[in-house]
């Protein structure tokens, strides 16, 4: 009877190692693949976020030609990285509708007099709800959506230089 005791650790240490020697050796896939892809962007009419610019809704991106969403906030500091990137896109013909999020208007006029406004238009998402119904979990993001308004691709996170090619490609593809 005392004689398993003795082998409980031991056995309860190799259990643990060969776990962990496993998930070393074979890693779980951790990319994220989005649900919204293919599918139409959700229904949505929102105010503008700056007086400067007009306000954002869904027929804006059923007009046939591709366009970028992206979904910032003032406060948000990966925004401010990927600003000059966003102005780049705009630079190499991309329009750029953007969606700011949980914002005050005087904070979105701050940030793009600092950051460079590369928006054709900007909604205010208040309420983060068109930011949780195209399946967007933070901020940046930017979505490709086709001419007839359904999403194609979803970059996460900020877009850095060696982004803007392919993004543009993305556009082209969803042409």
């Amino acid at each position: 009877m005392t004689n398993w005791k003795l082998w409980l650790p031991f056995g309860l240490f190799a259990l643990f190692f060969i776990v962990v020697a496993g998930g070393l050796i074979s890693p779980s896939d951790r990319t994220i693949t989005s649900k919204m892809i293919g599918k139409p962007l959700p229904e949505f009419n929102l105010p503008q976020a700056v007086q400067d610019r007009p306000a954002l809704s869904t027929t804006d991106f059923t007009t046939g030609k591709p366009k970028l969403l992206n979904i910032f906030a003032s406060w948000c500091v990966p925004c401010i990285a990927e600003a000059p990137h966003l102005q780049a896109l705009t630079n190499a013909g991309a329009e750029i509708n953007g969606v700011a999020i949980r914002d005050k208007p005087a904070d979105v006029a701050a940030f793009l007099a600092r950051n460079g406004n590369p928006y054709a238009k900007i909604g205010a998402d208040n309420l983060s709800s068109v930011q949780l119904e195209i399946g967007s979990s933070g901020v940046p993001e930017t979505f490709v959506v086709d001419g007839q308004g359904r999403i194609t691709y979803q970059h996460i996170g900020d877009i850095r230089a060696s982004d803007v090619p392919m993004l543009l490609e993305k556009l082209e593809e969803a042409r």
